[in-house]
């Protein structure tokens, strides 16, 4: 197992000292204008003091009305870069890579929580949301970039777009949910538009040494997957990623779609020309042996979830036991205070079928 503890370099930015990444989770911890609370700030860095070589936030919006949670992290406000700032600093103080994801969510942004109707591609009479103008998307496009620069003036080494799971950027993806009929509608160049224009804003007006990473999924949303094994590839042929990371749900099934079957979802990705390009894949990685098969499967580095919430030391332990696994389900609140989750967590987690074991009666 020695080589899953060996650096791994980025073209830009810093090297992770390991393969282990902190997948961007959702901890609904944060003020309610977006500002960083002590209990984000203590479960994220307790997961860098355990040992991952790349520490990334949650999901931050980049403009109020892409907020999809209660208590996320925003990234929309130079108020929010005292607490970015702490936070980056204290990531980067544990030998780490600190990393904030730029989110929004669109059509899936609680009217309630963003006080309006949320805004989508193309009006989405399910969820009440409204197609964007050709301005607005220029605007959100400027939002992503300048989300970019605020995290960059705040210490982080880079940031990661969140292409993936049917928020915004997938919902320009989706041909099923993208119905617009100008230049973000139509073929998938033009739907995958606004993805291309965002990183090269970033990459334009960011550092040179800025890593740059992006997050898609090829599945559910009405993605196909040829499609987004075409964005992927598109992405790292032009290099200005310096890692793509694949949310796969579970890093060992097989596509969906029926004319795929027969060979793991992974493969399709391992299988890219990606040139310098780092590829990560996430989904029910829960053990020592699951990273290191995720390599062996042509993956540069495993990006974990569930499992880091279950141990803040998830690489630590790895590496002191290669029969290392996560604990089994479902486990108790105390378990996972211990862990470092807040009580806002703990009621977010509790409602994940079967992760937190009910108590007792009285």
């Amino acid at each position: 197992m020695q080589h899953l503890f060996e650096p791994l370099s980025f073209m830009r930015g810093p090297a992770m000292k390991n393969k282990f990444m902190l997948a961007p989770l959702t901890n609904t911890q944060s003020h309610t204008d977006g500002r960083l609370s002590d209990d984000e700030f203590h479960w994220l860095e307790m997961r860098a003091k355990g040992g991952f070589g790349l520490t990334m936030t949650c999901a931050a919006h980049v403009q109020a009305n892409g907020q999809g949670f209660p208590g996320q992290l925003g990234v929309f406000s130079d108020d929010h870069l005292e607490g970015l700032t702490r936070l980056a600093s204290a990531i980067k103080e544990q030998d780490s890579v600190a990393i904030l994801q730029l989110h929004h969510a669109g059509m899936r942004s609680p009217e309630d929580l963003i006080g309006g109707q949320p805004v989508c591609p193309s009006d989405m009479e399910k969820h009440n949301a409204r197609a964007l103008s050709g301005d607005e998307i220029d605007e959100l496009v400027e939002d992503f970039i300048l989300a970019a620069i605020r995290s960059e003036q705040a210490g982080f080494d880079g940031v990661e777009i969140h292409g993936a799971h049917g928020y915004i950027l997938s919902q320009f993806l989706s041909p099923e949910i993208n119905q617009r009929s100008d230049q973000y509608g139509g073929s998938l160049e033009n739907r995958s538009r606004i993805i291309f224009r965002i990183v090269e804003g970033i990459r334009a007006r960011c550092g040179a040494d800025f890593c740059l990473g992006i997050r898609l999924s090829p599945e559910r949303f009405g993605l196909r997957l040829a499609e987004i094994i075409d964005v992927a590839q598109k992405l790292m042929a032009d290099g200005a990623i310096d890692f793509l990371d694949m949310s796969l749900w579970d890093v060992f099934k097989e596509p969906e779609e029926e004319e795929f079957k027969g060979r793991s979802l992974l493969s399709y990705f391992a299988d890219l020309d990606r040139g310098d390009v780092k590829l990560g894949v996430a989904g029910k990685i829960m053990s020592a042996q699951h990273v290191a098969d995720c390599l062996e499967q042509g993956a540069d580095f495993a990006i974990i979830g569930r499992g880091a919430i279950l141990h803040h030391d998830f690489p630590k332990l790895a590496e002191q036991n290669d029969e290392f696994r996560a604990v089994d389900l479902p486990v108790t609140a105390d378990y996972l205070r211990a862990q470092g989750l807040g009580e806002n967590f703990l009621v977010y987690m509790s409602n994940w079928k079967g992760f937190v074991a009910e108590q007792p009666a009285d």
